[in-house]
């Protein structure tokens, strides 16, 4: 084709060119800066989808992390007074049945003994009525209290359904006391409750030294099931902390899946980079080349 003044080909083919050029580094120059490959849905709907789904997850997770704290403090508070009243030799059951012992050798003072064990009782109580956190108790029950209460433990989304899981406690197992007197240190039996327990009047009478014998079975018992109750508490202890570290595991590996999906290999758009920047330099003396031949024609007509 020979030379013409209103279509220069070579200058449009430069300036095609360098369009495309410029394109491709605006797309690199936003990878570097967002440090993602795919940052918005035009990029890649798929992979954007995908990611924005997870990202969802994770806030859902992290959200349970925070469950799961709350409810390993919570429980914690309960585990500890619960072990505080179980006792040793110097407090709790473990002191009151040992003072319930000494009480039916004869010719005792039950008198001053009953001073030790109303100590006690006030004790255990104060115990179980400061065993809260955020406002839950579950030793020393209302009628507001709920009979079970679930801690949240886990988050899956199978498709579009999410799922919650929890683990489910029910609070007759660890109440002490409660306004109804179903507790385990409130439930008269034998005529008293270990709450309730008095020795003062006991004598060295055969029937008073059977009440003696019911009240050390009494106590025993409460032993034996607020220990269980402990036990179960420090389970659960265990299982929160198995989850927790489970959940913090499992945000992490779904954190470099969405990497692995979206993000930008900064070395390879850091050599593209220079091979674009390049181009484009180079594609501007390519199309003011060709803008000069436009000039060659006025050479014809000197």
């Amino acid at each position: 084709m020979g030379s013409s003044l209103l279509t220069n080909s070579a200058a449009m083919t430069a300036l095609q060119t360098l369009r495309n050029v410029s394109s491709s580094l605006q797309t690199t120059e936003n990878r570097i800066s967002t440090g993602q490959r795919v940052a918005t849905a035009s990029d890649n709907a798929a992979y954007w989808s995908i990611a924005t789904s997870m990202r969802a997850d994770n806030a859902a997770l992290s959200a349970v992390s925070d469950s799961l704290g709350l409810s390993a403090a919570t429980v914690d508070t309960e585990y500890t007074a619960l072990t505080a009243v179980v006792g040793d030799s110097t407090g709790g059951l473990t002191k009151l049945q040992a003072l319930l012992v000494e009480a039916k050798t004869a010719g005792i003072d039950r008198t001053k003994i009953q001073a030790d064990i109303t100590q006690i009782q006030q004790q255990m109580k104060g115990t179980a009525n400061a065993a809260t956190f955020n406002g839950v108790n579950w030793l020393s029950v209302t009628t507001a209290t709920p009979a079970t209460f679930d801690l949240v433990s886990s988050f899956s989304r199978v498709g579009g359904t999410p799922t919650i899981g929890s683990i489910t406690l029910t609070i007759s197992n660890y109440s002490l006391y409660s306004t109804s007197t179903t507790g385990i240190l409130d439930t008269v039996s034998g005529g008293a409750s270990v709450d309730t327990i008095d020795i003062t009047s006991l004598t060295d009478a055969a029937t008073d030294q059977a009440t003696l014998s019911t009240y050390i079975t009494q106590v025993t018992a409460a032993i034996n099931s607020v220990a269980s109750a402990a036990a179960d508490l420090g389970a659960v202890k265990n299982r929160i902390a198995t989850n927790t570290d489970f959940v913090k595991t499992l945000m992490d590996s779904v954190n470099r899946g969405v990497g692995q999906l979206v993000d930008a290999d900064m070395n390879a758009e850091s050599t593209r980079l220079q091979a674009l920047q390049t181009q484009q330099q180079l594609g501007v003396q390519a199309l003011s080349i060709a803008n000069q031949n436009s000039q060659s024609i006025l050479s014809l007509f000197r």
